[in-house]
Formats: C-alpha cells, structure tokens, sequence
C-alpha cells in the first residue's frame, strides 16, 4: 500500500508541474505590449491553470497520505478541468483559424482586413466602448515612434517588414496612395474616396490611425500569432494532463484494489 500512495502522489505531482505552462501562458499573454491594452483570454487562462495547480496539489496530498474523499474529488474535478480546457483549446483555434495578411506592390510588408477574422474577434474591437480603452492603450506605447528612429528613407520603410500592428495602425493603407515623409508624417493626396481608412488618418502622432479598421485588423493579426503560439503550450499541457489523468485513474483502481485484496486476506487469517 505506501507504494501505491507514493506512485498515486507522483502521478498527481506531474499534474501540478503540468499546471505551470497554464499558467505561463496566461502571464505571457497578459505582459505582452499588445495583449495587455486587449483583455480577453488572459485571466481566463491563468485561471484555469491556477485551478490546475489547486486540484494537482489536493491530489498529491490525497494520494501520499491516502485519503480516499480527496483523491476522489481530485480525479473527479481534474475530470472537469481537463475537458475545460479542451474546449478553451479548440475555441482558440476556432476564433483564430482565419485571417492573413495581404501583399501589395513594391511593398514588403502586408495589409490587413478587418472582415477577414472571425466574427467573434470582430466584436471585440468593433464596439466603439471597447475600442476607445484599447486605441488609448495603443497609443501610450512605443509601437509607433520606434518606427522613426529606425526609418529615415521611404525605400528602407517599403522594404520593411513591419509588425501587423504597426502595418495597421502606424501608417495609412497602401491603397491611399499618401506620400512618405516618415513612417508616422504623410502627405494626403488630392482624392481620398478610397477608402474609411484614408479619411481616418492624422498626422497627429496621437491620432494616426489609431481609429482605422486597418488599425483593428493589425491588432487581430497580432493577437492570432500570439494566440496560436499561448494554444500551443496549453494543447501540450492538455495532451501530458490526460495521460497522467489515464495513469492516475489506473493507479487509484489498482490501490482501491489492493486495498480490497488486504482486507479479505485479514478476514480470512
């Protein structure tokens, strides 16, 4: 029996070191420069692998001291946390399966559409109250006047390769056909009609484009990198909490078995 404890606390040990790339996760996206001016997934995130680490650690301590009510309420919600999140997995990659850039002439980065994401993603920044906390949060950063110490010369800015972000919100689409001064001054031409977008953009080095549906595409397109890579760890963390899960369920089974086994042997001597 103390070996069965002992493999059943291991196990749920795994568990608890599972629960750090959860929540490694969750940290990463919420101190990102982006990320943290949009709060969507990360709390959800560190929350759940916060409640990992609680239910592994309840586990651990149930399977070493034997205490039978805990392991049973450790498998039963480790049971529930594993499918939650496998649906957070899955919803990821749902809201973050579609959109892309797109190329345009003479030009090395690439343009952003907001109808190119996914509707859930949409709502989060086309809502004017939402979107007026996240374009002040953007402009308080350094994404755009970064761009003007390392940019002098209009060729060396068309042949940059510009984070989305900065494709969308630091300068006026391409189809605008504005003139280079800086990365963040251009020259409006006669006719604007375009696009939203061109009537959107200020020199005003608050303002730019800031309000541009471009602006909104950029940032979707940097929350989907970011997005993808955090879905990455948690999809790894959702695959080694199942086997240990399987190994747990089996090791409990062969203890609760065993303990059977040792009370008919008493009974019997």
């Amino acid at each position: 029996m103390p070996l069965s404890n002992n493999v059943i606390g291991c196990i749920n040990f795994i568990t608890v070191l599972l629960s750090i790339p959860v929540i490694g996760a969750g940290i990463w996206l919420a101190i990102g420069t982006v990320n943290s001016c949009v709060k969507i997934l990360q709390w959800p995130v560190i929350i759940l692998g916060v409640l990992i680490l609680l239910v592994g650690l309840a586990g651990f301590i149930g399977g070493f001291w034997r205490i039978t009510w805990l392991l049973v309420v450790y498998l039963i919600a480790m049971l529930v946390l594993i499918v939650l999140l496998g649906v957070l997995v899955g919803f990821i990659y749902m809201v973050t399966i579609k959109g892309a850039g797109h190329p345009e002439p003479s030009r090395a980065y690439l343009e952003y559409s907001l109808q190119d994401y996914s509707t859930w993603l949409r709502r989060r920044v086309q809502r004017s109250y939402k979107w007026e906390r996240i374009r002040t949060c953007l402009s308080t950063t350094s994404i755009c006047p970064e761009l003007n110490q390392r940019y002098t010369l209009a060729l060396d800015f068309f042949n940059a390769h510009l984070d989305p972000i900065q494709s969308g919100c630091c300068k006026p689409p391409t189809k605008c056909g504005f003139t280079f001064v800086n990365p963040t001054y251009w020259i409006s031409p006669i006719d604007m009609s375009a696009d939203m977008d061109c009537l959107q953009w200020s020199n005003d080095q608050n303002t730019l484009c800031y309000s541009c549906d471009s602006c909104k595409a950029g940032l979707l397109a940097n929350i989907k990198v970011d997005w993808l890579k955090a879905d990455l760890f948690l999809l790894l963390a959702l695959i080694g909490l199942i086997i240990v899960y399987i190994i747990g369920c089996c090791a409990f089974r062969n203890a609760e078995t065993e303990d059977i086994f040792r009370k008919y042997k008493q009974g019997y001597t």
